[in-house]
């Protein structure tokens, strides 16, 4: 590639034979042995040689006859053709005036083969041509340029004035569209402005690099990219040193009292009531005030006559009056209930509502609550005796062992006679092997109306190989129980009826298909049931009683803890 600053003219071509079959070959540019341009640094030399295309034609870019700073000048470019089917091709020169940076060869090689060195040169100027299309427009303003204003090429100058504390700048910002769109070139242009000021400035309307002087403290602020910032200087210097003292002055005339308690005259005269005091005429006069003896007490003469006797009775009793609790609407000490302390009642007492007791009793004379009477059983064991909270029945009582089969849902009914939280669900297993039941086994908790209030885990991993164990089940989440009714659940999978493999649960009596475990009057309370619906894989959410159950000839042991 040739150096930019050489001036080049670029020859075209084409070669065609008379039926217009493109022709083959090349041609061959010779200019002087070398041409030299110093103001370039380079030196050319040599024939150029252009091959036809495969529609018969040539492009080349040469270094224009004319170049300025070329040695040597006033030469002109010999062309040789070299064509297929073309014996004896022709050899002529021509000029390439840098004027007319783009030539066809059809234009300027010699139309008379027998003047080989015919030699283009320029020729008289031509007409003018048609009025091109218009070149690219310049628009000012205020404002940031309009989207459909001017076309792809125009550029858009804004000029944007403010003036702040007093000083007015005009910022230069330059845009060109370009595919339709408005885009700034570059930043704005704007000088630095210098601003007075004894308070804080806003930032808005200045730019990075403006100065702020506060004439009132001497500090020096320059914007930043985010505002003001911090002060980066003081004009002011270090305080000077205390002046000479000056001549005293001349004595000036005496001062006089303006006014007095509100008071504005040549001689004010005040009165009690301008002080806020009281009148002399008034002390010990009648509707006046009363004076202090020397005893620092009113004297008698001030003090007004007593009216009245003695007291004649007291409650109707005259003389030495001694008064009774009945005197007075009281009961006599002793035959009052106290609210608080400790007191001996004798006597029959009938209450018209029953008593409460907050605390249990602790001593045999104590009043005892309900809750404290339900939890004593005598000689029976209770459910709290063995830790738990309530259960089926007393399990001492079973007397077999039940399997279960997968899919099904049994319900354990249990009684908790006072509010309590369950945590645990609990069953007593005779044998176990291990490793059957899957993760579609589950224990819970629901109450009387058939609501699931608890759930544990699978039971895959609560239930390990024994040879006799209870078997303690928590619930994912504690349930406050309220007292009631409540059925223990559990339905296991995984296991095989036959031969049996999963746990053997404790159980009652087994009295066929209708066990006196079921005996309830109509409507009340199933014991020992379980849901008519099997084929189970986990407990249901909650289910109706009234309609989903069957009484269960196998009463499962089961406790809460």
């Amino acid at each position: 590639m040739l150096p930019p600053s050489i001036p080049t003219v670029t020859v075209r071509g084409r070669f065609l034979a008379p039926d217009g079959t493109p022709l083959s070959g090349a041609l061959v540019f010779r200019a002087p042995a070398t041409l030299t341009f110093p103001q370039a640094d380079v030196i050319l030399g040599g024939p150029v040689s252009v091959p036809l295309d495969a529609q018969g034609g040539i492009e080349v870019t040469l270094p224009a006859t004319d170049s300025p700073d070329m040695d040597p000048i006033g030469w002109a470019y010999t062309v040789t053709e070299q064509l297929g089917g073309i014996p004896l091709g022709r050899s002529y020169n021509v000029l390439l005036p840098r004027a007319q940076p783009e030539v066809d060869l059809a234009d300027i090689t010699p139309t008379d083969p027998a003047k080989p060195n015919y030699v283009g040169v320029p020729g008289p100027k031509g007409d003018t041509g048609a009025t091109g299309d218009p070149g690219a427009r310049i628009y000012s303003g205020a404002a940031t340029p309009a989207a459909g204003l001017g076309v792809d090429g125009d550029i858009y100058v804004r000029y944007e004035t403010s003036t702040v504390l007093g000083v007015t700048s005009t910022t230069v910002s330059t845009w060109q569209r370009t595919a339709g769109t408005w885009a700034q070139l570059g930043g704005d242009v704007r000088g630095a402005a210098w601003y007075l000021a004894t308070s804080s400035t806003p930032s808005t309307g200045t730019r990075p690099g403006d100065i702020l002087l506060r004439t009132d403290t001497g500090d020096l602020w320059q914007r930043g990219a985010s505002g003001w910032g911090s002060a980066v200087g003081n004009l002011r210097g270090p305080k000077g040193d205390t002046g000479a003292t000056g001549a005293t002055g001349a004595t000036g005339p005496g001062g006089v009292v303006q006014s007095v308690n509100g008071k504005s005259a040549a001689a004010v005269t005040l009165s009690a009531a301008d002080v806020g005091a009281l009148a002399t005429s008034t002390a010990g006069a009648p509707s006046g005030v009363a004076t202090l003896g020397a005893d620092g007490k009113v004297p008698a003469a001030q003090l007004p006559a007593a009216g009245g006797g003695a007291v004649d009775s007291v409650n109707s009793k005259t003389g030495v009056v001694v008064l009774t609790a009945a005197d007075v609407g009281a009961q006599p000490t002793g035959t009052a209930v106290l609210l608080t302390g400790t007191q001996t009642v004798a006597g029959a007492k009938t209450f018209s509502s029953v008593p409460s007791s907050s605390v249990a009793p602790t001593a045999d004379t104590h009043l005892a609550r309900k809750s404290y009477v339900d939890s004593l059983g005598g000689s029976t064991w209770l459910p709290a005796d063995l830790g738990f909270t309530s259960w089926t029945f007393d399990p001492a009582v079973s007397n077999s062992g039940q399997n279960l089969l997968a899919g099904y849902v049994y319900l354990c009914g249990i009684n908790l006679r006072a509010p309590t939280t369950v945590t645990n669900v609990c069953f007593y297993s005779c044998g176990y092997g291990g490793g059957t039941l899957n993760a579609s086994s589950f224990a819970g908790l629901y109450t009387a109306a058939g609501a699931r209030v608890g759930v544990t885990a699978a039971l895959s991993t609560i239930f390990t190989p024994n040879e006799g164990a209870t078997v303690v089940c928590p619930l994912t989440a504690a349930y406050s129980a309220p007292a009631g009714t409540y059925w223990v659940a559990i339905v296991t999978n995984g296991q095989t009826a036959s031969p049996y493999n999963g746990p053997i649960l404790a159980r009652g009596a087994n009295l066929g298909t209708s066990p006196a475990g079921a005996a309830a009057m109509p409507g009340a309370f199933r014991r020992a049931a379980r849901l008519t619906a099997t084929g189970q894989t986990s407990l249901p959410t909650s289910f109706t009683p009234a309609s989903a159950l069957t009484y269960d000839a196998n009463a499962v042991w089961a406790a809460v803890s």
